[in-house]
């Protein structure tokens, strides 16, 4: 009885398990510390060596991989490009395609006309463009805007046909290339087509339609018509414009056949 008494009392002071030393060692903290204590003394000690390999292996780790990303930036900003793509990306030093491409388009309008086998006839001697003076569609009417005051800025004539006061330019631009809608402006030059707004502004940048009107003669700057205003219509001089005439010899009211729709007339000042 002595005996089981003896180890009770030893297995009752001695740790059983980690969990019997973990909580005795939290009970000393660093402020109060007994030095006479050797748990706590070994608890001080325990918590210091920790304290100092995790302080260690936080300075070291950062640092190189600190390196590494100083060492990715440096190469990306002497060599331009990226450390790990740079075998995938395409060299900066070679493009060949633009400048190909713009002596392509150029060689092609300075060449032919954008579609030769399309003709105005009776045209060849000079510039004709379809056009539209109404401002419902603001993109066609700056488009329009745009292609006069390009052929304006080399102070040529230029038979300007708006369909908006003859609606019989809209039926013969249909005609001439063959499709029932039409964008406008189209540009004629010495009888054959070369196309929309889009290509005459291509052209004028290019230089190239400064050597295609080399050949048709200047009028005088600012010259403005005294009759129409450069609108190219008058109203007609049989109806003034009422589209209708008196027949006296049966008494009635009939269509004057001199006008369009409007009552308008081309301009027999700049227009013949």
């Amino acid at each position: 009885m002595a005996e089981m008494g003896k180890n009770k009392v030893k297995s009752s002071l001695q740790p059983s398990s980690p969990g019997f030393l973990n909580r005795s060692f939290t009970m000393y903290a660093p402020s109060k510390v007994d030095s006479k204590n050797p748990k706590a003394q070994f608890y001080l000690q325990n918590q210091q060596s920790q304290n100092r390999a995790s302080s260690v292996a936080k300075i070291h780790e950062p640092m190189d991989s600190v390196k590494g990303k100083v060492q990715k930036l440096r190469s990306l900003f002497e060599s331009g490009k990226s450390p790990s793509s740079s075998s995938n990306l395409p060299s900066t030093k070679e493009p060949a395609s633009k400048p190909l491409l713009r002596t392509t388009k150029s060689m092609a309008l300075s060449s032919g006309f954008i579609n030769p086998t399309i003709r105005l006839p009776g045209t060849e001697d000079r510039i004709v463009v379809y056009l539209t003076s109404l401002r419902g569609i603001r993109r066609t009417y700056e488009d329009c805007y745009a292609v006069r005051m390009i052929f304006r800025g080399f102070r040529l004539w230029v038979d300007e046909r708006d369909i908006s006061m003859d609606a019989a330019y809209k039926k013969e631009l249909q005609s001439i290339l063959k499709v029932k809608d039409v964008t406008l402006p189209q540009v004629f030059i010495k009888g054959k087509y070369i196309g929309g707004a889009d290509v005459i502004k291509s052209m004028f940048e290019m230089g190239e339609l400064a050597k295609v009107l080399d050949d048709f003669p200047r009028r005088q700057p600012v010259f403005v018509c005294n009759a129409c205003g450069d609108v190219r219509f008058v109203p007609c001089g049989n109806c003034n414009g009422s589209r209708k005439m008196f027949d006296d010899d049966e008494g009635l009211l009939k269509r004057c056949f001199e006008c369009n729709e409007n009552g308008l007339i081309r301009c027999p000042s700049c227009c013949d």
